[in-house]
Parts: C-alpha cells; sequence; structure tokens
C-alpha cells in the first residue's frame, strides 16, 4: 500500500499543492488517537497509527488531505494504564509505579477532562473551516474518543450561521469508527479488538518496523492488555485488507457528502448512513 505516494498530508506539502488537492475535492481527515498499552509485540501509538494510515488511504484513493493527528490521549480514564483489569500488570511491565494510576473514579475530574477533549476536538473543526474545506471527517483509532468527536461533530453542526458571517462556507462534520462503520455497512462483519490480531494486522500494514510478534507467548498461553483473537494470527495482508475496506467506504460517505451537504446539516442527519447505495 503506498502510503506516502501521493502525499496527501497537509504539513508534509507546499502551499500551492495543498491548494490543488483541496479545490479538487474540499474534504480534510483527522485522525484522533492516543498513546497506550497495545500488547508487547505493538507501538504505545497503535491507535493513532491506524487512523492516520486509514485517513491517508482514503484521502490517496478519495481525494482530499490529512491534517496532523491528535496524540492527545485524554480523557485518561479511557486508556488501559488507568481502566484495564490487568492495569497493575501492565504498569509493572512499564516499570512505572501502580500508583500513578490511581483506581478512584473522580466524576468531577472526568467531567472535565471530557469537555477539555471535547472542547479542542470543536477547535479543531472550525480550523479546518477556515483552511478552505467542506467535509471535515474525524477518523478515531482509539474506541472510545468516537464518543467525544461525536459530540464536537454535533456541537459544530448546531453553531447556526456563525460561519457565513465570517464568509465561510459552513464545513459540513463527521465523525467515524472503523468497527462501527464495517459493522453497519459492510455486512455485520465482526471487526475490532484491543491490540488482538484485528489490531496487530492494521498496525502489521502500516508501519511492520514496529511490530515484533516474537515478543509474544506462545498461542493459548496469557496475554497482558490484549483483547479478541490471538494476535500470534496477524498479518500484513489481513491488515492491508481492513484498511483497504474501511478507508473505501469512509470515500463513499465523505464524497456523498461533499455532493449532498444539506441531506446532512440537521442534527437528526449528521450520521446518517448509506445514502451513496441509493
Amino acid at each position: 500500500m503506498p502510503l506516502l505516494s501521493p502525499e496527501v498530508r497537509y504539513q508534509m506539502l507546499r502551499p500551492a499543492q495543498v491548494v490543488a488537492r483541496r479545490q479538487a475535492c474540499p474534504i480534510v481527515y483527522i485522525p484522533l488517537g492516543n498513546v497506550e498499552w497495545h500488547g508487547v509485540q505493538n507501538p504505545l501509538g497503535a491507535d493513532t497509527l491506524q487512523a492516520e494510515g486509514i485517513a491517508i488511504r482514503a484521502a490517496q484513493q478519495g481525494g482530499g488531505l490529512v491534517l496532523p493527528p491528535l496524540w492527545y490521549f485524554f480523557p485518561r480514564h479511557e486508556t488501559m494504564e488507568w481502566g484495564a483489569a490487568d492495569k497493575p500488570a501492565i504498569a509493572e511491565a512499564m516499570q512505572l509505579p501502580a500508583g500513578n494510576f490511581p483506581q478512584e473514579y473522580d466524576l468531577a475530574g472526568v467531567r472535565r477532562q471530557n469537555a477539555r477533549y471535547e472542547e479542542l476536538l470543536f477547535e479543531m473543526l472550525d480550523f479546518a473551516e477556515t483552511l478552505g474545506f467542506a467535509v471535515g471527517v474525524f477518523i478515531s483509532g482509539h474506541y472510545p474518543l468516537i464518543n467525544h468527536a461525536t459530540v464536537a461533530v454535533h456541537q459544530f453542526a448546531a453553531r447556526g450561521e456563525h460561519a457565513a458571517k465570517y464568509g465561510r462556507t459552513p464545513l459540513l462534520p463527521w465523525a467515524v469508527l472503523e468497527p462501527a462503520l464495517r459493522w453497519q455497512l459492510d455486512g455485520g462483519i465482526s471487526a475490532g479488538d484491543h491490540a488482538g490480531a484485528w489490531e496487530t494486522s492494521n498496525v502489521l500494514a502500516l508501519h511492520p518496523d514496529t511490530v515484533d510478534l516474537t515478543t509474544l507467548p506462545a498461542e493459548g498461553e496469557p496475554l497482558l492488555g490484549i483483547g479478541g483473537r490471538p494476535p500470534q494470527q496477524a498479518s500484513a495482508a489481513q491488515g492491508t485488507a481492513n484498511i483497504e475496506a474501511v478507508s473505501d467506504l469512509i470515500i463513499k460517505e465523505s464524497r456523498h457528502r461533499l455532493a449532498h451537504p444539506d441531506w446532512y446539516r440537521g442534527t437528526p442527519y449528521l450520521f446518517t448512513l448509506g445514502k451513496w447505495k441509493e
């Protein structure tokens, strides 16, 4: 899979190149992820790397550009180090005190983290609008972040005529999660896991040098911080198939929004799927 040809990452292009791609297809993809435990075999940035890889492939095949990923990994209570049942063993493997990841659930603190993250996502959509994009798509690599992306999308869409006051075309926002989209539009396929065969395959396809399957125990032995099919069954070929399938669906959804923005502007219709099939 040619991840760097053509180049579609906004930060890697010169102004004229950005203008040409934006005028040809004013869709921008914004990868979201975090930094957390993904088994002994995967890099800690696996979620963000997957989101960026899906975004790059969608822009290469369907047009548009990719903004730099958001590696910001709060709300921290939604990461393995804070929330997994085997988090003491994860802390030990990272040579960190378990006390660094307290068990108590501070509701007020959680709400502050959620609000801070959602405000940042809102600002990213506003930024994309100022850059002249007509459709902005969050691609969530860390699964819980789709909840916050959805909030930001609804809040941004509800701004009314704010953009028009500044002479801008209102950006149409959307947010997507790989396993949910595959489940809804791809025949109910069972997709996704945490550092199991699915995610490990994705990272193998995108960044093979960062994965080391030899660090895993024999299949059937206990695994640390991993859920889903055994990661020993991972393959780059499966990851390539996963990424191609989901990016193809994202292209169809995004381009349909670009062609028919008024069909999706109402809050109840922001997350309508499959209209391109009609």
